[in-house]
């Protein structure tokens, strides 16, 4: 087997890299031994140093308190959010609470043709909102008092509309439109597509 001219050359250039790389992987390791690096730091400097230290880690433990103190406030708060998988389940638990209330009223309130709200709208905070809409005939006492049961439920609950006319002016009843809101997990709320 004879080696070409061309052969011949790329040896002696591949030889020749082969040195060049040696060479500078034995002098640049030479080189790098660490410095030696002088005092930068007063002692002064450096309790301060320390004093600032201290000072953010005892900080870190008053906010890891407030923080177990909010995230409780938080979690006590959300025990009023109605849980369910869909809106409409949101909608049917929120008109059985209604419901309950009105049975539960010295003078039951019995309603019409009940709304259910096609849409869930966003509320600020990550949440949504269910809304139900009841007519009924009653007395303004009776309204008053379904109001305030209304309003002392554990559930997140809020009158959001009322119209009321006039029913009949000898038994002094009044016709009521009411619409109900409820809180509800954002998750719920359908995702808007599109631009606007």
């Amino acid at each position: 087997m004879t080696l070409q001219q061309r052969d011949r050359r790329a040896l002696v250039a591949l030889a020749a890299a082969v040195c060049g790389v040696a060479l500078f992987v034995f002098f640049s390791e030479r080189d790098t031994q660490p410095d030696v690096v002088g005092m930068a730091d007063s002692i002064p400097a450096a309790e301060k140093r320390l004093a600032r230290v201290r000072q953010l880690a005892a900080g870190v433990q008053g906010r890891e308190q407030l923080l177990k103190q909010v995230s409780a406030e938080l979690a006590e708060r959300e025990k009023g959010i109605i849980q369910a998988e869909t809106a409409a389940q949101a909608q049917a638990q929120l008109l059985n609470i209604i419901k309950r209330i009105a049975r539960d009223q010295p003078a039951p309130i019995e309603f019409g043709t009940v709304e259910l709200s096609k849409q869930i709208s966003r509320i600020d905070g990550g949440y949504g909102e269910v809304q139900v809409s009841l007519p009924f005939i009653c007395h303004i006492e009776d309204l008053l008092n379904f109001l305030a049961d209304l309003g002392n439920q554990p559930e997140l609950l809020a009158a959001k509309e009322m119209r009321i006319s006039t029913a009949n002016q000898k038994q002094k009843t009044i016709n009521v439109r009411l619409t109900v809101a409820a809180i509800v997990p954002g998750r719920l709320v359908p995702e808007k597509k599109g631009l606007y």
